[in-house]
């Protein structure tokens, strides 16, 4: 699936950490290191799924502003990977962050990698807003159910 850009503008709510915002998703741009390869000459596929955990910062940062670990409220209930294409060492990787879902206290992440304008991977995670005191799912704030809506593209 490929998403239109529209208005690109700098992601400014997490000190301009990298990420850029259109209507409907977060885009993070990163360069493969070479420790990230395997014998094979392509990027190991234990690591696409950390660069996925890493584009998902601006999501935990909707749900639980500030990220304060003390307070933290999301759980992964779930994670599917397919890896369409390699994706090579020393080659610039955009790796794309969508809303695919929002339930009442949980929602799907989609995300997907791309380099050279191929899909190199993609992959989808349940999340779960969850308190961890009682260890029961809790329906998301309004504010952040708003926010993650604008993601779906359907707000």
């Amino acid at each position: 699936m490929t998403f239109v850009h529209r208005a690109k503008r700098q992601w400014t709510q997490n000190n301009n950490k990298g990420f850029f915002v259109t209507d409907t998703q977060f885009s993070m741009t990163l360069k493969p290191r070479f420790c990230e390869t395997d014998a094979l000459g392509h990027i190991n596929n234990t690591v696409i799924p950390v660069w996925f955990e890493a584009a998902r910062e601006p999501i935990f940062e909707i749900v639980n502003p500030g990220q304060d670990l003390t307070k933290w409220n999301m759980i992964i209930a779930g994670f599917t990977i397919a890896f369409t294409a390699p994706t090579y060492y020393g080659e610039e990787v955009i790796v794309k962050t969508h809303i695919s879902r929002l339930g009442n206290s949980s929602f799907d992440i989609l995300q997907s990698c791309w380099q050279h304008g191929k899909k190199t991977a993609e992959a989808t995670t349940t999340m779960v807003h969850y308190n961890y005191q009682t260890e029961k799912s809790e329906p998301l704030a309004e504010l952040a159910r708003q926010q993650l809506a604008v993601l779906t593209g359907t707000a």
